[in-house]
């Protein structure tokens, strides 16, 4: 008889093969995280030579822990860039934003002194030189300015904001950072106003005061633009500002050291920027995929780096610098930020920034041909027709051969071409279909064809007896059992169904198990110790049938592990359970394996038999699974990944990944809080992953120290619990007490309204803030109390507590202050602009 199309393995192709192409018309995050891993492993396979042309002057931990603490005096930027012009540097760019001014507090004594002595008209010519030199001395930003217009060559950053930008600017622009504003005649293919709307654009913009502004030979925006996954991957060359568009500072230095003026550069929109002779290829956006260099022969770094206490001393002979391209920043700790690239950490963004000079002033960089997605496009059709017309007329064998051979063929090319022509195709969906697809019509073929053909003779002995032994080792008990009853009853079945019996025993169905022993005994009362085990398994079922979920009093959070010698292993589902991790307020938590992928899983238990009423439980397991399912489909580095949920014998588990380190609680005391910046980094991380969640309509309910996993070694920052929170929403269980965290609830949550994203931005801000202060925002004596607090009354100013950090880091409290408002719409709206304001705020080094 034909076998109907629907259940054909060409049916199943097409549906695999339609599902794979809508994934990659909506750009799946899932198929883009693919994507980004295989970009990343290309720039690590490529090798480019940067080149002898860019040197780097660190503000180093060394250079501050001798000079003094940052931000230094204007006088010693001064004297850097001094030495560098009498060195014969090129081109002097600098990562360091010059947005406010530096006042002297001898300076101001000075003017005072000053112009009291020309009020009183008791001078002299000797008075009047002495203090006209001493004003000219103390006004730093003076000298430095005149350093800066001496040496003709200095390239400063200007402080971009992203986003789109409404009506017209607060205030015109000054003419010193308007003059290095692209010509519009130079914007190739501008057809009239909106005809560029994929170019990047900018609502602020904060640029070096007007006395560097108008010394420098050049101003370029400095944005660290971050991938979705936080690592930098690209550089926005043009960024708009309203009606005008800035060259970014990379641009600008590469520009100054081609005697490029701002006047000379070209852009094609959507496509690239010409540069003189020079070419660099774009998106749509204007951003350049950046060639990040490896390491140089001798495990040397791709750029000289030397210390500014070194250049400071004299100790770098000069001719280092002649001719060259120097770029001055900070990479100390808590100074200079730490980026994540394909390549690895660099040290701040000037190490960044030499990357990208040296990836537009040598052409390397990766491009994505006009052709890609059409390329793209039909490497998923030549996968969908092998999987749909080739791949079901194979044999196993073979088919696993030639499957093999085309994943290979598809890694090779993008890895090749990304190594040999620096040129991007993304063919990582067509590899995943082909995988999948495999694996899903070989899986089918089998249980389909293959076990049709069991079925033909179940009928005898021996086929029963070898179907029950398959079934036992799949875990499927119940038809083990049954194919065992229909086999001949000798000694060799009765010790196979002994050892059925234990597999129920390890599942914790004993009145499964006694079953067993009861058929074994009704075939010899006599084999073994059958009439013990008959009593005991009699034992465990009436002790289940009280207390299904272990022992009366707390059972929610008693081990279901037995102990005792030779005890066997427990199970739930198919999970291998190994020992407790650790307790929580609804259950156990316990170390698992998937013994069929041998993959290592934490295994959330919640007896909720036992812990909600008998007319809400339906509902509250109809939510528990519902909301597992819908954490499980969230795929984010920073979100702890959910692979399976369940219940067996009334107690619902979840099965998610296991985590290295341990929460934050621990460094949440005053003793024992994590550097700042690791702190920033933490919390940066947690609010992408809100946003990322938030954008998938789901909502945390209970972010805390607690639901927040740390590995300190590789900084692996996770998001656990999502939706556990929501499963006791409104729900008050059988021992009276209403689970949930009030010290870090918003007040919406509080009052029992409706909440959102804004919710958990509240919570993270008060984690912010513990974390920061060592201390919580809100704190009372009661519940009543606190919760009162939180509502209405404002928390304490971090300057009370910690007035240093206060002074040095004012951002940190505007954030949190931001974070922890108690009207939503005054609050955050995304985590996405959360990170925003934390990355800015991290990589402020001063001035």
């Amino acid at each position: 008889m034909k076998e109907p199309f629907w259940k054909s393995d060409r049916f199943v192709g097409i549906v695999i093969t339609l599902f794979f192409f809508v994934a990659w018309g909506l750009r799946s995050s899932i198929l883009e995280s693919l994507e980004r891993s295989a970009y990343d492993l290309g720039v690590r396979l490529s090798s480019r030579d940067p080149g002898d042309q860019i040197k780097v002057i660190a503000i180093d931990d060394d250079s501050i822990k001798n000079i003094g603490r940052w931000p230094w005096s204007r006088e010693i930027h001064a004297q850097m860039v001094d030495k560098l012009k009498h060195a014969g540097a090129k081109v002097i760019g600098s990562t360091i934003f010059y947005s406010e001014k530096s006042v002297d507090p001898g300076l101001t004594w000075i003017q005072r002194l000053k112009s009291q002595i020309t009020s009183s008209g008791v001078t002299t010519a000797e008075i009047t030189a002495t203090l006209a030199a001493a004003e000219q001395a103390l006004d730093t930003d003076a000298v430095l300015a005149n350093s800066m217009k001496n040496s003709g060559n200095v390239v400063l950053p200007m402080f971009l904001e992203p986003g789109e930008p409404i009506g017209n600017p607060d205030a015109p622009l000054a003419d010193y950072v308007k003059r290095f504003a692209l010509p519009k005649e130079n914007l190739l293919g501008a057809s009239g106003q909106g005809e560029d709307s994929a170019t990047r654009s900018a609502i602020n913009i904060a640029a070096p005061i007007t006395v560097f502004g108008q010394s420098a030979a050049g101003l370029g925006h400095l944005i660290t633009w971050l991938d979705v996954d936080g690592h930098i991957r690209f550089e926005p060359l043009v960024v708009r500002y309203y009606e005008d568009y800035f060259p970014s500072l990379a641009l600008m230095i590469a520009a100054q050291s081609l005697n490029v003026g701002v006047n000379e550069i070209k852009v094609n929109l959507g496509d690239s920027v010409q540069l003189k002779n020079l070419t660099i290829k774009t998106d749509a956006s204007l951003f350049m995929n950046t060639f990040f260099y490896g390491k140089r022969e001798g495990n040397r770094p791709p750029f000289e780096v030397y210390s500014a206490l070194s250049l400071l001393q004299d100790k770098v002979p000069a001719e280092n610098f002649k001719d060259k391209i120097v770029l001055i920043g900070a990479t100390a700790f808590g100074v200079g930020t730490t980026l994540h690239t394909p390549t690895g950490d660099v040290g701040g963004p000037v190490l960044i920034l030499a990357h990208t000079v040296a990836s537009i002033l040598n052409q390397n960089f990766f491009v994505q041909p006009s052709w890609a997605g059409i390329a793209e496009f039909v490497f998923l059709l030549i996968v969908a027709g092998y999987l749909i017309s080739v791949l079901p007329r194979l044999k196993a064998g073979p088919a696993f051969m030639v499957s093999l051979g085309i994943l290979f063929a598809l890694l090779v090319i993008e890895l090749g071409l990304m190594k040999s022509q620096a040129m991007w195709l993304k063919l990582m969906t067509a590899a995943s279909l082909l995988a999948i697809g495999h694996v899903l019509l070989t899986t089918k073929r089998f249980l389909v064809t293959e076990a049709s053909k069991l079925r033909l003779d179940v009928d005898s002995a021996a086929s029963n007896k070898q179907l029950a032994m398959q079934y036992q080792q799949k875990g499927e008990l119940d038809m083990a059992f049954e194919y065992f009853r229909k086999c001949p009853p000798d000694d060799a079945l009765l010790e196979s169904m002994y050892t059925l019996a234990t597999d129920y025993r390890t599942k914790r169905k004993p009145e499964k198990e006694s079953l067993v022993y009861e058929y074994i005994h009704s075939k010899n009362p006599k084999f073994r110790d059958i009439q013990r085990k008959i009593t005991e398994a009699k034992q465990a079922s009436d002790t289940q049938m009280m207390y299904p979920s272990g022992a009366p009093g707390g059972a929610a959070r008693t081990s279901i592990i037995p102990s005792g010698p030779g005890a066997p292993k427990v199970t739930l589902g198919r999970y291998e359970v190994e020992r407790e991790l650790g307790k929580g307020a609804m259950g156990v938590v316990y170390l698992g394996k998937d013994p069929k992928i041998n993959r290592v899983v934490a295994i959330k238990t919640m007896a909720l038999s036992q812990e909600f009423e008998a007319d809400e439980l339906n509902e509250v397991k109809e939510r528990f699974f519902r909301e597992a399912e819908t954490a499980g489909r969230l795929q984010h580095p920073n979100i702890v990944t959910v692979y399976d949920a369940a219940e067996e014998h009334d107690l619902a588990y979840i099965a998610m990944e296991f985590l290295e380190g341990h929460d934050l609680m621990r460094y949440t005391k005053p003793d024992a809080l994590l550097p700042l910046p690791t702190t920033m980094g933490i919390i940066f991380k947690a609010a992408l992953a809100l946003d990322y969640a938030h954008k998938n309509s789901v909502v945390h309910r209970d972010i805390k120290p607690a639901n927040v996993m740390y590995e300190p070694t590789k900084k692996v920052v996770k998001l656990t619990d999502f939706g556990i929170a929501r499963i006791t929403d409104s729900s008050r269980t059988k021992t009276g007490m209403v689970l949930g965290t009030p010290s870090y609830m918003s007040p919406e949550q509080l009052s029992g309204k409706k909440v959102d994203g804004r919710s958990d931005l509240f919570s993270l801000g008060v984690m912010f803030y513990q974390m920061v202060t060592g201390k919580l925002p809100f704190m009372g004596e009661s519940m009543a109390t606190l919760m009162y607090k939180i509502a209405n009354e404002p928390h304490q100013d971090i300057a009370e507590i910690k007035p240093e950090l206060a002074r040095q880091r004012p951002c940190i409290s505007a954030i949190i202050d931001r974070a922890l408002q108690k009207d939503v719409t005054k609050r955050y709206q995304t985590g996405a602009e959360m990170a925003r304001d934390i990355q800015a705020c991290a990589k402020q080094v001063g001035g």
